[in-house]
């Protein structure tokens, strides 16, 4: 897997968190170590042993996210995929790679290295924002790897992001992330949970007292981290290297090559990705299921789970349907 876009050669110190994120009832967190990366996987096992195998999932979270973002879904998907969620390196429980690619090859290659190392493919591959992005170039250059794609709010190239995705998008420019990190020095975990649910929440209002304590205590932590305005920056700066990839690399012309059945979630009031972008999305994908949720906005696994869930399981059903009629008949 070749690519185009070329890491900063300072390399950020490979520190481990001091203390490790939340795990909910019923999963489990545990460290996986390759070659020069060492990533962190959260895993929710069936709580019964079915008697058939359940096929394989791999959920991909987005910039500044983790795999906590996917426990809601995951948990409301038991008992249907055997699901994991990574931590891309410098994000949740995994320290930052030691070659210091930041960029959306250099982190899909570490989901194709992970599955490639597990064998666990093909899998259903779901990803939102940057994993969104990051999990289109897996499905487009190891299709072998995938069943199906499920993409919430993809980060791929648009021409005229709306002013709201603007600030984001700043995050890559040199000295932005400096500026950002000594102007809020002083902001609480709490506030700064609060913009952060602002901007990437439809109706910030239904985030409950309980989650909301649950995720200014796991900023609380990644503030702690040497590394965390670093990783920021320097992810921000691969999307929008990404962006500015033609021919073969670019992630719309990678878009059609995919092969695999695609369901894409939109939220309508999303600030980041614009809803703009569904359309063009409903073309590029060849085999493409579009669920639009009026209330939700950049994270609609997160604000409703519940639907994500039922167009996910329909995804299923309908690709286990077209297998069927597609197998060579037996007998």
């Amino acid at each position: 897997m070749s690519s185009t876009e070329s890491p900063d050669a300072r390399a950020v110190p490979v520190v481990p968190p001091t203390r490790s994120s939340r795990v909910s009832r019923g999963e489990k967190l545990r460290t996986v170590t390759l070659p020069g990366l060492t990533l962190a996987v959260r895993s929710r096992p069936p709580a019964d042993a079915p008697g058939e195998a359940l096929p394989p999932a791999l959920f991909v979270h987005g910039l500044g996210g983790s795999s906590q973002n996917w426990s809601e879904l995951m948990e409301r998907l038991a008992g249907v995929v055997d699901a994991e969620a990574l931590d891309l390196p410098g994000f949740g429980d995994a320290p930052p790679p030691e070659d210091g690619d930041y960029s959306i090859t250099g982190y899909a290659r570490v989901v194709i290295r992970y599955l490639d190392a597990a064998g666990r493919g093909p899998v259903h591959l779901v990803g939102n924002s940057m994993g969104g992005a990051v999990v289109t170039r897996v499905a487009a250059v190891r299709p072998d790897l995938v069943r199906t794609l499920t993409l919430v709010s993809p980060a791929l190239p648009e021409l005229r992001p709306q002013r709201t995705a603007v600030p984001t998008a700043l995050l890559a420019v040199p000295g932005v992330v400096s500026f950002f990190a000594r102007a809020t020095r002083d902001w609480t975990p709490e506030r700064r949970t609060r913009e952060v649910l602002a901007l990437c929440y439809g109706d910030p209002s239904r985030v409950t007292s309980e989650g909301f304590a649950l995720a200014a205590a796991e900023y609380e932590r990644r503030l702690e981290l040497p590394y965390f305005w670093e990783v920021m920056a320097r992810s921000a700066r691969g999307i929008v290297d990404a962006y500015t990839l033609g021919g073969q690399h670019s992630l719309w012309r990678q878009a059609e090559k995919v092969l695999a059945p695609t369901l894409l979630v939109y939220g309508m009031r999303d600030q980041l990705v614009s809803i703009r972008m569904a359309r063009r999305a409903s073309k590029a994908f060849r085999d493409s299921r579009l669920l639009t949720l009026l209330e939700a906005g950049h994270v609609a696994m997160m604000e409703d789970p519940d639907a994500v869930a039922r167009a996910f399981r329909a995804l299923l059903a309908d690709t286990a349907t077209t297998s069927e009629r597609s197998a060579p008949p037996r007998g």
